[in-house]
């Protein structure tokens, strides 16, 4: 999806799944020296 370092604001990431299966994904986002994991739900 994104892989680069950004400035700091509020940003919208459209991830494009119609060549991906029905499942369980899982992204990671890192603030700062936050870290964040969760899991997204994709059902089609």
């Amino acid at each position: 999806m994104v892989n680069s370092t950004q400035s700091e604001g509020s940003y919208t990431v459209t991830w494009d799944a119609s060549n991906v299966a029905s499942g369980i994904y899982i992204y990671r986002l890192q603030a700062g020296n936050k870290v964040f994991t969760r899991k997204m739900n994709l059902i089609k």
